[in-house]
């Protein structure tokens, strides 16, 4: 069996909006790399996944990636789901068996648990669903073949993943990974990533570096 992972980038220069007012530009654009930075590093030690696609249109993405060894896709969609699509018709093309579509907000993501997921058995078609720490949305897909079912990200889509999977006849399953349940996409979510980091040693080295920049530049 295949397995691609595809990692969707939005341009950095505007994603994670909702992070401001709280954290300003330059130092939203510097945790959104070290975040990808993080995701693409623990993609590459998954022993699991055969190659690596990012379809995205930023320069700064796409030469992480290629650094980490990662096939780029320009993305010439307008969304996530748009950008999902593309790179899982290039994994059609490649010949894989199956697809992984994982986000490049979740730093602590764990290449043990990657591998873990990968592991499970299905019968295909098949969708397994990863939610996020709220329960309400998708943080990865794992798609067998890689067109099971059209992805359809954004709020509320676990259970339209779940509807859509049906529908498409595909086998939906739920699986939650603890290291891809936070994605972070508003303030609160990097207080309970700085949290995470204070009771943890270890991993996300890009993103906590970062952030312990961030602490020490800010007034005392």
């Amino acid at each position: 069996m295949t397995t691609v992972a595809i990692l969707p980038a939005k341009a950095f220069d505007i994603a994670k909006q909702r992070l401001s007012p709280e954290v300003k530009s330059g130092a939203r654009r510097a945790l959104i790399e070290s975040m990808f930075s993080d995701a693409m590093v623990a993609l590459r030690r998954a022993k699991s996944i055969d190659q690596v696609i990012v379809v995205t249109s930023d320069r700064t993405a796409a030469r992480i990636a290629g650094g980490n060894g990662a096939t780029v896709i320009d993305d010439t969609g307008n969304s996530h789901s748009d950008a999902a699509e593309i790179g899982i018709a290039y994994a059609l093309e490649l010949g894989a068996t199956r697809a992984l579509l994982v986000p490049g907000d979740c730093p602590t993501l764990d290449p043990a648990e990657l591998d873990a997921l990968l592991a499970q058995p299905v019968v295909a078609p098949s969708a397994i669903i990863v939610p996020d720490r709220h329960g309400e949305g998708t943080n990865a897909l794992l798609l067998t073949p890689p067109n099971a079912m059209t992805p359809a990200f954004g709020e509320g889509s676990r259970q339209r993943h779940v509807d859509l999977a049906v529908a498409q006849g595909a086998t939906p399953e739920i699986f939650e990974v603890s290291s891809l349940a936070l994605d972070i996409d508003t303030p609160q979510d990097l207080e309970e990533l700085i949290a995470r980091f204070a009771a943890v040693r270890g991993g996300a080295a890009h993103t906590r570096g970062m952030l312990n920049q961030l602490t020490r530049s800010e007034p005392g």
